[in-house]
């Protein structure tokens, strides 16, 4: 299993090339990832892969659309995606799965399977302090209970943040 982690994350790095900033969130999204595995199940491969890949569009949307917003990520994301996939040897119904993982993740609700909750909630993990004012602590509590898909992601994000 470390073996795909591990060259995943050489695809991705490779990818990025000199971008830390997003090479970093992959890595701790990933590490997240891992943790919520353990109590939550899901896939392994199909987890990791999306972990390590849901942002491998912020590049091609930058350039496309001068812009790295969500929505064009999940265009841009799925295509960069498989191409790697195929070349590490991954089955077509985990590329399809972990494609479809990248073009909605940041769309919860269009799919419900414990490995899309898996990775959303680890990408939460590493973005609610960029995305919300977690000064208080009562509208920390609220947006964790609002956000977080999985019961294990909730109680990390309380073990993090409060």
């Amino acid at each position: 299993m470390s073996t795909i982690k591990e060259s995943l994350i050489e695809q991705m790095q490779d990818y990025f090339g000199d971008d830390t900033k997003r090479i970093n969130h992959a890595l701790a999204v990933t590490g997240h990832a891992e943790k919520l595995l353990e109590s939550e199940g899901g896939d392994y491969p199909v987890v990791i892969a999306a972990a390590v890949l849901h942002d491998i569009g912020m590049h091609e949307a930058e350039k496309k659309y001068s812009s790295t917003s969500g929505k064009y990520q999940e265009i841009e994301g799925p295509p960069i995606a498989r191409k790697m996939l195929i070349e590490l040897g991954f089955e077509s119904s985990q590329m399809d799965e972990i494609c479809e993982i990248i073009a909605h993740h940041h769309s919860p609700g269009k799919i419900t399977t414990a490995n899309f909750e898996i990775l959303y909630d680890a990408d939460w993990l590493v973005n609610v302090r960029d995305e919300f004012d977690i000064k208080s602590k009562d509208k920390l509590k609220a947006i964790i209970e609002r956000v977080f898909l999985t019961a294990s992601g909730k109680a990390l994000a309380r073990k993090i943040y409060l």
